[in-house]
């Protein structure tokens, strides 16, 4: 295999929220972004290394009534792919909620199910869905919104159904804000109330490793440098999780001062040596025009995962 080296961001254009599929040897990236010269919408982009990606336009093919659509993740199962997103008539954040589109390819098209996925629930996002290795059950976390102490958004998850397209049993909380490097916003207005603090965790993603759950998510407000990944751990896949090592910061994933502006919403791949597992995430340009496509290694240390990154050079 031919080694390559990289710089980030690997993508240079919008690339938001990104999700990696590695599928029979290639890596298919969707994201966050604008619609495509197809109509389309989530870019998705092919590579074979995470490093050189060629664009093949966009993955999913719109739904009646709807102009916004955030973070797409994509699951394979019994040769079908299922696209699980929000998206909303608007661009009012409130009205986002999460849906399922299935293609026979994945790089689409997407046609949507019809499914809201949560119809009972209000604003759903950041749907990222993960089969259980200890009982091949597939299940749904997501961000929805909490109004308790610590009010804002947070982490939920649910079972899915065998055959991908709903939910099954209750919705229980995976994972709720814990400190104020979390804060999206302190004297918000939202649903016609004010908070004098709204947190929020979003992005999540889960690996298993050793008999252990590892969930990742992105805190804090992601227009703003403190954005960063933490991490929490649980003995099941419902939890209950704890915050790993220093919950007064983002441990797995923070920014550089002048270099890195607030990398987050993170993935996590094999990469082309099938034993080296990736970071995929974003990060904002100094400009501050956009958000970009970035990768880096991840490693496991006494306290758990953390990136080696970001790197910049």
């Amino acid at each position: 295999m031919t080694k390559v080296t990289y710089t980030n961001p690997v993508w240079p254009d919008y690339f938001a929220d990104p999700f990696v599929l590695k599928h029979n040897g290639q890596y298919y990236a969707y994201g966050t972004g604008p619609t495509q010269a197809d109509g389309r919408h989530f870019e998705v982009l092919r590579s074979e290394n995470l490093v050189n990606w060629t664009s093949l336009g966009g993955a999913l093919e719109s739904v009646s009534g709807a102009n916004s659509y955030w973070a797409p993740e994509v699951a394979e199962k019994n040769g079908k792919f299922f696209m699980y997103y929000s998206a909303s008539a608007s661009t009012d954040d409130e009205t986002h909620r999460l849906r399922v589109a299935v293609s026979d390819r994945p790089e689409g098209p997407f046609v949507d199910s019809g499914n809201l996925l949560f119809p009972d629930e209000g604003f759903t996002i950041d749907a990222h869905p993960f089969r259980d290795p200890k009982d091949g059950k597939w299940y749904l976390f997501i961000a929805k919104d909490f109004f308790d102490d610590r009010a804002g958004t947070a982490l939920a998850a649910a079972q899915l159904s065998d055959d991908m397209l709903s939910i099954v049993g209750p919705l229980h909380t995976i994972l709720r804000a814990s400190d104020d490097w979390q804060t999206y916003e302190t004297n918000r207005s939202l649903y016609g109330r004010h908070f004098d603090r709204w947190h929020t965790l979003e992005g999540a993603f889960v690996i298993e490793r050793d008999g252990l759950y590892y969930c990742m998510y992105s805190g804090g407000n992601w227009e703003r440098g403190a954005y960063g990944v933490g991490c929490a751990v649980a003995n099941s896949i419902l939890g209950p999780y704890t915050e790993l090592s220093n919950p007064s910061r983002p441990t797995v994933l923070t920014g550089v001062e002048g270099k890195v502006l607030g990398p987050g919403h993170n993935s996590v791949v094999m990469g082309p040596d099938n034993a080296t597992l990736f970071v995929v995430y974003h990060a904002w340009d100094q400009e501050r025009t956009g958000r970009r496509l970035c990768i880096d290694a991840l490693v496991w240390t006494d306290t758990g995962p953390q990136c080696a990154g970001p790197s910049y050079e």
